[in-house]
């Protein structure tokens, strides 16, 4: 065995993440955002099955949790998509 050879069976390929500390940062905001949408989906019902609650209908319920909800999905897929390693030109 020649000297390259050993050297090559002596390194270790390292070991790397597929994510950085900057993916994971915006997957836990998203995760924010989605957990604050669905606590807001939430609630609304009513103790008596007869008597019909009309605060399921209300602006928070019908627009801000599916929209942050939505939000939160997009800063995940960023998150993905993220390369830190790509440097500004």
């Amino acid at each position: 065995m020649d000297k390259k050879q050993q050297h090559r069976d002596n390194q270790q390929p390292k070991q790397e993440f597929i994510f950085q500390e900057k993916n994971y940062l915006f997957m836990f905001i998203g995760l924010a955002f989605i957990t604050i949408g669905f606590i807001l989906m939430s609630g609304g019902g009513s103790d008596d099955p007869n008597v019909f609650n009309d605060d399921i209908y209300n602006f928070r319920r019908i627009r801000l949790a599916p929209t942050l909800i939505l939000i939160g999905l997009g800063i995940e897929v960023y998150a993905i998509l993220l390369n830190p390693h790509k440097r500004k030109a």
